[in-house]
């Protein structure tokens, strides 16, 4: 899995796949790496005849590591936030997006299959309105236009992801946060393994643990806010995905989306998948990559 100079960063992805093959861009969410998107998934849409390529974004994972940006006070950016107070943040979504366009060109793809989930998906959205030579079709998963009018996630929920990290060397402790943080996420129809769950996010932070990367991701998404206007510019073929039981994103923000496409003049339709949440529920993933696939073979 090697690295790619793209936008003045350094992008670790992977390939998978025949290189000849119609190819599909994965964009992950929210200070989370390449690797939560499930090999399941992956491996069923490269049995289906497609090349997947996914990557670390900036400041996360194996990929460049923005540090010399300092590291933003989330409680008192969210304070602003909620105060409708100036926010500056070092990078926003469109820069990301950037990136996004950049590791295509790099990439030397041809128009790829774009499909991004939470904070990917907003990434994914502005690539489309931003770039709509360089997509072939959308597919927005857990994610939102950033209205400020749509629910929020649920108190819960927001709480787990406000802890703060745990302290630099403590592995046990970022493993324990990780863990926590997607037990309370996940599906309540199929709650994952707890092994498996284990065994995951001991992997994500042995690979790298950057927690100070994740808060200026956070601080991207916050001062990007209400993104209506650029959702309303794609004109790629789209597909919504979202969880009936998504406490963090509201299946309400994915219904939004797809929506404002259509407001727009593009063409939008929404799946909400029941049974999953903020996350990629096993029983659920050959309904997830069926609908992927339909989708991308649709567009062409």
């Amino acid at each position: 899995m090697p690295n790619i100079d793209a936008n003045g960063l350094s992008l670790h992805y992977e390939s998978l796949g025949n290189e000849s093959d119609p190819p599909i861009l994965l964009i992950m969410g929210l200070a989370v790496q390449m690797i939560l998107w499930p090999d399941e998934l992956c491996q069923t849409l490269v049995n289906k005849g497609f090349r997947v390529i996914r990557f670390d974004n900036r400041d996360v994972g194996l990929s460049t590591h923005l540090d010399h940006l300092g590291v933003p006070n989330v409680p008192i950016q969210y304070a602003k936030f909620v105060l409708r107070l100036p926010l500056r943040a070092p990078y926003l979504i469109d820069d990301m997006a950037a990136d996004t366009a950049a590791l295509i060109d790099a990439l030397g793809l041809k128009r790829p299959h774009i499909i991004g989930a939470s904070m990917g998906g907003m990434i994914a959205q502005n690539l489309a309105a931003n770039y709509p030579d360089k997509v072939a079709s959308l597919t927005s998963i857990m994610s939102t236009t950033g209205r400020r009018s749509l629910p929020r996630p649920t108190w819960k929920t927001l709480r787990a992801i406000m802890q703060p990290p745990a302290k630099r060397g403590d592995t046990q402790g970022a493993i324990d946060r990780m863990e926590k943080v997607f037990g309370v996420m996940s599906s309540k129809t199929y709650p994952p393994d707890p092994a498996r769950m284990r065994e995951f996010c001991t992997r994500h932070i042995m690979r790298s643990n950057h927690p100070e990367g994740g808060a200026r991701q956070l601080l991207a998404i916050a001062a990007s806010d209400d993104r209506t206007y650029t959702v309303r510019k794609i004109k790629a073929p789209t597909l919504v995905i979202h969880g009936d039981e998504d406490r963090l994103v509201s299946p309400v923000c994915g219904m939004e989306t797809a929506r404002e496409i259509v407001y727009g003049g593009g063409k939008a339709k929404i799946s909400v998948i029941k049974g999953m949440a903020h996350d990629f529920p096993v029983p659920l993933i050959p309904q997830i990559a069926e609908e992927i696939i339909t989708h991308c073979s649709a567009a062409g």
